[in-house]
């Protein structure tokens, strides 16, 4: 059956952003609970957003590095099932949380891509890694975990792909300076699982543009559709 390439709009802080993404087809929204974030939201303010958030359209709480007393009460709080590591977690952090649904975010560095791939395909063979859906493809060389807009190498995620690299490993998430005007070509190239954007769908740094994320979500349909990717 064909694929249809789900999208994730991240670093929602608004319910009416929620809605936006919703309403535009977008498959989940981001929830970033990192401190040091930008678009950090409150758990009171999550709530708001999960509040309105319609069925079928999956909240996934962002956390990088997090210990226990941080990330625990939050997941507890929302009823998260779902999670996005963006740290320098481990394969051993992530089998902590065999309940959850976890996306682990790794960085495109091409003198370090292949081992870090490796790291992790190994982890994924050697077990107790099946909470692991997917991996996020984000830029290296950014201060920020995520969200910066700086373009990711795609590339070397070309070069990787081509020779079989992400093979054994789970599904991959493209992230990394999306925007309408370029998703299309990413998905076209790359025929990832998601894709996952944030500041490419934004009139200023934590306020979504509706019209940018309708934009955004008709740009990857047309790219499922050129590619014969438009089934579920």
């Amino acid at each position: 059956m064909a694929h249809r390439t789900r999208v994730k709009i991240c670093g929602v802080r608004r319910p009416e952003d929620a809605l936006a993404a919703a309403r535009a087809g977008a498959d989940a929204i981001g929830l970033v609970f990192h401190p040091a974030a930008p678009r950090n939201v409150s758990v009171e303010a999550a709530r708001e957003i999960l509040a309105v958030l319609p069925a079928f359209v999956t909240p996934v709480g962002v956390f990088a590095d997090a210990d226990a007393a941080s990330f625990d009460p939050v997941v507890s709080a929302l009823r998260l099932r779902h999670v996005q590591f963006n740290g320098d977690e481990s394969p051993d952090y992530v089998r902590q949380f065999p309940t959850l649904a976890v996306v682990k975010a790794i960085r495109v560095e091409a003198g370090k891509f292949a081992a870090t791939l490796d790291r992790w395909r190994t982890a994924v063979a050697a077990g107790g890694l099946a909470q692991l859906k997917g991996l996020v493809l984000e830029t290296a060389h950014t201060a920020e975990r995520g969200g910066t807009g700086v373009p990711n190498d795609w590339r070397t995620v070309r070069e990787h792909l081509a020779r079989g690299a992400f093979e054994g490993l789970p599904p991959v998430i493209a992230a990394g300076g999306l925007t309408p005007e370029t998703v299309g070509a990413v998905v076209r190239d790359l025929r990832p699982y998601a894709v996952d954007v944030s500041s490419g769908v934004e009139e200023t740094r934590g306020v979504k543009s509706a019209a940018k994320i309708e934009a955004f979500v008709a740009a990857v349909r047309a790219a499922d559709q050129a590619t014969g990717s438009s089934g579920r």
